[in-house]
């Protein structure tokens, strides 16, 4: 195999190891009597109905899993379900309704997920004493369970979404607001179902998998507070409301709630939340994977944040090292987490996602060092990078040859986020489909040995 396939190859074990179908198989099984989930039991006697809900990237795969295991005869009984996904990601299943609540790549909110998220909350609010709700939540989540609080619309809402996101904001601060401007995030699913018992079984997609923060804890209740979000929105857009970055209506909302005194209703239920997959599981699969190819494997990590371009920086430099050390065996540098592009004001066309500038920074890094011998891939678990249809790029010698065939500056295109359009001419994109689950992203570098 080529450098390239190898670390295709490796990036995909990662992948593979956290299929969303199998994760839920392996924490769900029942026999003639019972129903085993997360180690829990329950007498099939016993229960009336199972009601599945859920939101995100591997909502689909982790619902053909659960009715794999739950068997035909019993989800032809006793199961209803609504689950929202991207669009790309329907299929047909038996009894679980998976609901198209976004378009392929495009992460925001739309009108279709309002719908949907409407439908997920009259099921739970039709829960019973004897009724077992089983909720799927993985990445993306947030986007797919649009249920905007009176006094702002779903356009105020994906207002300051846009603002946030392209001023950088981390996935945890754009959480901290959008929880506090929804009916169904921070707890609201639970606080709608009227009756039952409720396990949600989660694939993480943020580092350190912190459960109020994962497709903002729909769960979960929240533990921030209207103060907290107005504090993010001031440190990106100052305290002026003049309505240009964040809608008046926003302010106003979070305001009001900051200066209420009284305390929510509690909860009818309370729900247990188990992580069942996440990055640590695809790395360590990925590492094992490199390992069986010949890699000395030096892991850096699943909490990997920080700037897109500076993580690519620091693998170009790791890369260089390694390449220098003169070693007889290849080496594989992995890591993993989530890094966020910083957008550069311009007034030219552009395209890519953070993945893509990963894999770019690396490359403009080693600007004329021949990069023989060296590569940078990096890919979003989800398939997805950005507003585009590759999960991410690879850097390469092959890349890099092409660029200067072509006359192409890769400088250029990294100064402005254009990185798509860049590896579309190069030959370096990363394209898998829709994966169906999502753990954030895997980063490899690969050095080959000296004598290679």
């Amino acid at each position: 195999m080529t450098l390239r396939q190898q670390a295709e190859d490796i990036w995909q074990a990662g992948v593979a190891a956290v299929d969303s179908a199998n994760l839920v198989r392996q924490v769900v099984r029942r026999d003639e009597q019972t129903l085993h989930v997360c180690g829990e039991v329950f007498p099939l006697d016993r229960i009336n109905r199972i009601v599945v809900v859920g939101a995100g990237k591997a909502g689909a795969g982790m619902s053909a899993g659960l009715e794999a295991a739950l068997g035909a005869d019993l989800v032809d009984q006793k199961v209803t379900g609504w689950v929202n996904v991207p669009t790309d990601c329907i299929r047909s299943l038996r009894r679980i309704q998976l609901h198209p609540a976004r378009p392929a790549a495009v992460n925001e909110p739309t009108a279709e997920g309002v719908n949907g998220s409407e439908c997920i909350l009259d099921l739970v609010a039709s829960l019973t004493n004897d009724d077992l709700c089983l909720v799927l939540i993985s990445g993306g989540g947030s986007a797919l369970l649009p249920a905007p609080i009176a006094g702002i619309s779903l356009t105020d809402k994906l207002s300051v979404t846009r603002s946030l996101m392209n001023s950088g904001a981390t996935i945890q601060e754009l959480n901290t607001v959008r929880k506090r401007l929804s009916r169904i995030k921070g707890g609201g699913l639970v606080r709608a179902a009227a009756a039952g018992r409720m396990i949600a079984l989660i694939i993480s997609d943020v580092v350190g998998d912190p459960l109020d923060i994962i497709a903002s804890g729909p769960t979960v209740c929240d533990s921030g507070t209207a103060q907290q979000a107005l504090s993010v929105l001031q440190r990106f857009f100052g305290t002026s409301h003049s309505g240009e970055k964040v809608p008046a209506s926003v302010w106003r909302v979070l305001q009001d709630q900051a200066r209420a005194t009284i305390a929510a209703a509690p909860a009818a239920i309370q729900c247990r939340n188990v992580i069942i997959g996440n990055n640590r599981t695809a790395l360590i699969a990925a590492a094992g994977r490199a390992a069986e190819l010949g890699f000395e494997v030096r892991s850096l990590g699943t909490d990997r944040q920080g700037i897109a371009r500076d993580v690519g920086v620091e693998f170009a430099k790791l890369c260089l090292i390694a390449r220098d050390e003169h070693r007889s065996h290849p080496i594989c540098y992995l890591a993993g987490g989530e890094p966020i592009v910083k957008l550069t004001a311009t007034d030219q066309p552009r395209k890519g996602g953070r993945n893509q500038e990963v894999a770019l920074a690396a490359g403009c890094h080693w600007g004329q060092i021949d990069a023989d011998r060296m590569l940078v891939l990096s890919g979003g678990t989800d398939g997805e990078d950005g507003p585009t249809d590759a999960a991410g790029a690879c850097f390469d010698h092959a890349v890099q040859s092409e660029s200067r065939q072509r006359g192409l500056n890769p400088i250029e295109y990294l100064d402005i986020n254009n990185s798509y359009p860049f590896f579309e001419q190069c030959g370096g994109l990363l394209k898998c489909g829709p994966t169906h689950t999502n753990v954030m992203d895997l980063q490899i570098g690969l050095i080959a040995s000296g004598d290679s």
